[in-house]
């Protein structure tokens, strides 16, 4: 039994995780999908990347995991960086589910196509309050291109504001990714539209990590919702010693 503990995308809560999260259970593993601060109800939009990262320091610490599998979706990339910075000692391997890998300094925006950045910082100005969402059509199209309307609509309906700090904040890291001592893997699902093709995920963002073992499936960046099974299986693979 190894122990998992996924990090979601921004938008999403630990409670989008819950399928792919109990496919992993039936192989005989432990899971945890905590939330990171500033997607859980009546969290503030303000919040920054440095408190998402704290709140799952804090949440390893509390329940006393040891030997954690840490998976990071998209945005979860930027926070299990930091967590493992923090407290490496908890941790087995990083994994990086179509995640953003970034070096001490780098922000998410820093990472992202300059026009998607900007256009993000737009709906963020439209709201005036820390948080942005994502427009359903962009949803649809770029996370979504795999499955049907009515389970695009329903997902979409799980989604939560985002603090848009969390992107902007430069990360604070002692040790680049390449250089942790610890094993790294990149899950890549090659449907994934959400970065432009010429920012593509994998092999520009991957290769940041050195050494790291390489899963790569069909599937968009909403996997977990639309082939939950694929992802599973490919978490597995990824954690595996």
């Amino acid at each position: 039994m190894a122990n998992y503990v996924l990090v979601h995308a921004a938008w999403h809560s630990g409670d989008t995780l819950h399928g792919v999260a109990s496919l992993i259970r039936a192989k005989g593993h432990d899971v945890h999908t905590p939330t990171t601060k500033g997607n859980r109800p009546g969290d503030s939009k303000t919040i920054g990347l440095s408190e998402a990262i704290d709140s799952i320091v804090e949440y390893l610490e509390q329940t006393g995991i040891e030997d954690a599998i840490l998976v990071g979706h998209s945005f979860g990339g930027m926070v299990i960086t930091g967590v493992a910075d923090r407290v490496l000692h908890r941790i087995r391997r990083l994994v990086y589910w179509n995640a953003f890998v970034p070096n001490d300094g780098e922000s998410l925006f820093d990472m992202d196509a300059p026009q998607q950045a900007a256009a993000l910082e737009a709906l963020a100005a439209e709201r005036n309050d820390g948080g942005f969402m994502l427009p359903f059509p962009f949803y649809r199209e770029s996370l979504f291109n795999d499955g049907d309307l009515e389970a695009a609509q329903k997902a979409y309906n799980m989604l939560n504001l985002q603090p848009i700090k969390t992107f902007r904040d430069k990360i604070s890291l002692s040790t680049n990714p390449a250089d942790m001592q610890v094993g790294k893997s990149y899950i890549n699902c090659t449907e994934d539209r959400v970065l432009p093709h010429r920012y593509r995920w994998h092999p520009r963002l991957s290769e940041k990590l050195g050494l790291f073992r390489l899963i790569q499936i069909p599937g968009s960046h909403e996997i977990g919702f639309t082939h939950p099974n694929r992802i599973a299986r490919a978490i597995i693979e990824a954690g595996r010693d």
